[in-house]
């Protein structure tokens, strides 16, 4: 199997440094501040901002509250209360628990409910994969594309091989190859060798699996 060259281009890794006060980060790991084996664990996904819905949820909080403290303040003062609040009492009291109308409006509110709890529990930024942390305060991941151009750089350089396509997951990498002129069981070993070891070099603290289809280039005519 050759070895990659020496001047390829490689993706670069989404790298974040946490600053921690009197640590310098070019000097060399101390006993105050060991280095991480190569088999230490990282700290976990990244996590999104979540601004977007953040935005919205406060806009639309926002808006409500001061709606309903303007028509608390028109009552308080002798107006009379606004058309929608008049209307959504006597629809409160004339309506029944059971009707189409209350059990899709509850439905909706415990959905959206449901999906503000999911988007506050779960990180988010699915296309980032977590990298093992070679110092305690440097975090880094790879996007899903830089991960499968590297294994599919990886495997177009197995002699025999023609043509690879790489999908990336999250747990696992589908790897789709055409080969010629070899034998395929040959090809098969050898191009099971070198994505183990692409998948090794990549760092991530959670490998994927490997799941590779060899075939032929087909009959032609």
């Amino acid at each position: 199997m050759s070895e990659p060259p020496q001047d390829a281009t490689r993706p670069m890794p989404v790298v974040d440094t946490e600053k921690h006060p009197g640590t310098d980060q070019h000097s060399p790991p101390t006993a105050q501040q060991p280095a991480l084996s190569p088999d230490a664990h990282g700290s976990g996904r990244f996590w999104s901002a979540r601004r977007v819905p953040s935005a919205i949820v406060a806009l639309l909080t926002l808006g409500g509250a001061g709606l309903l403290l303007y028509d608390v303040v028109a009552v308080r003062t002798g107006h009379p209360a606004m058309y929608w609040r008049r209307e959504l009492a006597r629809q409160l009291a004339e309506r029944h628990l059971d009707d189409i109308p209350v059990l899709a409006g509850a439905a909706f509110v415990t959905a959206l409910g449901l999906w503000l709890i999911l988007l506050a529990l779960t990180p988010g930024l699915r296309n980032l994969l977590p990298m093992l942390r070679p110092r305690y305060d440097v975090r880094a991941a790879l996007t899903r594309d830089a991960a499968a151009q590297v294994l599919r750089d990886r495997a177009v350089e197995v002699s025999g091989v023609r043509e690879a396509r790489v999908k990336m997951r999250r747990r696992r990498a589908d790897v789709r190859v055409i080969s010629h002129f070899r034998d395929p069981a040959e090809v098969r070993g050898d191009l099971d060798t070198a994505l183990a070891g692409a998948v090794t070099d990549l760092g991530m603290v959670r490998r994927p699996k490997l799941s590779v289809r060899l075939r032929g280039p087909g009959k032609k005519g």
